[in-house]
């Protein structure tokens, strides 16, 4: 079978067209739409009092803590199904029930200083059936390094 350049331009944007990014075919009004019906729609909400914590200027191989506290101002209960440490040395513990709209819950953040001198920055990742499904907490210290 012989193919003609035609032939080969057509095939090229065909499969161009079946290859492109779906997101780029929704329309303005479609996304607004989508967006109010996710946002009138009966959800958790998560909202926090503060998403940073600095516990300022700490001694390498100290254990600090902080709690990160938060209200579900949503319409439905929130589920944290996990917490996230961004290394071993960042340790959360979450709410393992339901939390209802309208009650509080708290995030308790340990972090271990040891091996970690000079400035820290560390982060918690949360993942609940709210919307947006992750939350992002950030811990910070200046660890003063052990003497040698």
């Amino acid at each position: 079978m012989k193919t003609t350049p035609t032939a080969f331009a057509a095939a090229i944007l065909l499969l161009g067209s079946a290859c492109s990014n779906p997101s780029d075919q929704i329309k303005p009004e479609e996304e607004r739409m989508a967006l109010e019906a996710v946002q009138s729609a009966d959800l958790p909400e998560l909202s926090f009092a503060n998403e940073t914590h600095d516990f300022g200027s700490i001694n390498e191989g100290q254990v600090v803590e902080t709690e990160f506290r938060f209200t579900n101002t949503g319409k439905a209960p929130l589920i944290i199904s996990s917490a996230q440490g961004s290394c071993g040395c960042t340790v959360p513990e979450y709410p393992n029930a339901p939390v209802a709209p309208g009650e509080e819950g708290v995030i308790r953040v340990s972090f271990n200083s040891e091996g970690k001198p000079n400035q820290q920055s560390k982060t918690v990742t949360l993942t609940t059936n709210a919307v947006p499904s992750t939350k992002v907490l950030t811990i910070t210290a200046n660890v003063t390094p052990k003497s040698k």
